[in-house]
């Protein structure tokens, strides 16, 4: 099981604070974050395009140039912070599209997208499930034409079985998922029992570890405290094996986002990147 890293877990370092956090006091960039990860010797990547500084051509080229000589998978992250808008925003649908193309340049083969987000997550989903639909099929025809495959994230958005619905209702073999392990909780679902019933469409993940100790509402997204990989209520090595009996051949990528203060977020990541290649050891 290949073990990678996701970009947003250094969100701070990229200027993008919480209400509730401090300011880090660090910037980073995309190459950086790149070093970093090639440092750790992680498999893969998954690039958040919201932190991007620019989709030059030659940008792009460089980039992809660096992942390449490190020989880092990646993946290509759109729709930070509320993506399509449960089907309610043409203008973030074209412009999913257009990265289509910016996946092709960074040499991936698949984009992580979001369809909707907490925020629309208390109104009827038929409704907006009916609507994404009707967007992903235009959108997954020009991923096929450019051998891409779009992976919906579990955002705290639909439980598992809508999703399901979601890929069922366009039909095709480019549109999976990007199974959030810690997305689940907050839609308070089973991580285990929702990647069994993801897994063997998922292309893509997010092993996002959580513990509740902020106090407040379980439905406040931020009350799940990002915490390390094996410091949570996650069964990490659950999810790994539920996606390997699928067959999962992507990454296992660390995402911490509302990290708890205890850590920091480098700290969090090393110590998420050794405990999954401990449980990919373990998988039978």
């Amino acid at each position: 099981m290949k073990v990678g890293v996701d970009s947003y877990c250094y969100h701070r370092y990229f200027g993008e604070v919480y209400d509730s956090q401090s300011d880090p006091g660090v910037r980073w960039t995309t190459d950086d974050f790149v070093r970093r990860a090639i440092d750790l010797k992680v498999d893969g990547v998954s690039l958040e395009l919201c932190f991007f500084p620019s989709f030059d051509d030659g940008y792009l080229a460089e980039l992809k140039a660096m992942l390449d000589d490190a020989g880092i998978e990646r993946v290509a992250a759109w729709g930070h912070p509320d993506g399509l808008e449960a089907g309610g925003n043409e203008a973030e649908h074209r412009d999913m599209i257009r990265h289509i193309d910016t996946a092709v340049a960074l040499g991936a083969d698949v984009m992580r997208i979001v369809a909707s987000s907490l925020m629309f997550r208390d109104e009827p989903h038929g409704p907006q499930l009916a609507k994404l639909a009707h967007m992903l099929n235009e959108a997954t025809a020009i991923a096929a034409s450019k051998g891409i495959i779009l992976a919906v994230e579990n955002h705290i958005d639909y439980t598992a079985a809508e999703i399901v619905q979601l890929l069922d209702d366009v039909g095709s073999d480019h549109l999976g998922v990007n199974f959030d392990t810690g997305n689940c909780l907050r839609m308070f679902e089973d991580p285990v029992e929702a990647a069994k019933l993801l897994a063997d469409r998922t292309h893509a993940t997010h092993i996002k570890d959580l513990m509740p100790t902020r106090g407040g509402s379980p439905s406040e997204w931020d009350w799940w405290e990002s915490v390390p990989a094996g410091h949570g209520l996650v069964d990490v090595l659950g999810v790994m094996q539920a996606l390997k009996d699928a067959g999962y051949e992507g990454t296992c990528a660390v995402e911490v986002d509302c990290l708890n203060e205890r850590w920091e977020e480098d700290e969090a990541v090393e110590i998420s990147v050794a405990y999954l290649r401990e449980q990919a050891a373990k998988l039978t």
